[in-house]
C-alpha cells in the first residue's frame, strides 16, 4: 500500500477514535453536572479502554509525520483529503482538550481530585502560554515584556 493511502486510513482510525473519545468526555460531563457517580464511573472507565488504542493510532501517525514532512509544500496543498482529516483531527482534540479542562474543574469543585493529583497553578492562568508565545516571537523583537500575571 502507498504511504498515502495509508496514511488516509490511519487518519480516518484516528478520527474515529477522536469521535468515541469525545462522546465519552461529553457523557463524563453531563454525569459530573447530574452529579450521578455511578454513571460517571462507568464513562470514566469507557474512556480508559479508548486511551490504549488511541495510543496505537497516535504511534500510525507520528510514522507518517517523516513522509508528510518530506512532501514540498507546493504538493502537500494538493492532497486535501490529508489536510482536512488532519485539521478534522486537530479540531477534535481541540475540542476534545476543552471538554476535559471543564471536566477537571468541576472534579475539583466537586472534591473528587486527591490534592496530590491538583494541576499546577500555571495552568489555572489561561493566558500564560499565549503570553510566553508573544513574549519570545513578538514580531522579532523578543526584548518587549509581557505581563503574565493572572488578571
Amino acid at each position: 500500500m502507498n504511504p498515502e493511502t495509508q496514511m488516509v486510513l490511519d487518519l480516518r482510525s484516528h478520527l474515529s477514535l477522536n469521535t468515541n473519545l469525545l462522546e465519552h468526555l461529553a457523557k463524563e460531563s453531563q454525569c459530573l453536572r447530574q452529579l450521578d457517580s455511578t454513571l460517571f464511573t462507568s464513562a470514566a472507565e469507557a474512556r480508559r479502554e479508548v486511551l490504549p488504542r488511541l495510543e496505537d493510532a497516535l504511534q500510525r501517525i507520528r510514522s507518517h509525520r517523516s513522509y508528510w514532512l518530506s512532501l514540498s509544500q507546493e504538493l502537500r496543498a494538493t492532497k486535501h483529503e490529508i489536510r482536512n482529516l488532519l485539521r478534522q483531527n486537530q479540531d477534535l482534540i481541540m475540542r476534545m482538550i476543552i471538554l476535559d479542562r471543564e471536566n477537571e474543574q468541576l472534579l475539583l469543585r466537586r472534591g473528587l481530585i486527591p490534592p496530590k493529583h491538583l494541576p499546577p497553578a500555571q495552568r489555572q492562568r489561561p493566558h500564560y502560554v499565549a503570553g510566553l508565545y508573544q513574549k519570545h516571537h513578538s514580531n522579532g523583537n523578543a526584548s518587549q515584556p509581557v505581563n503574565d500575571e493572572p488578571r
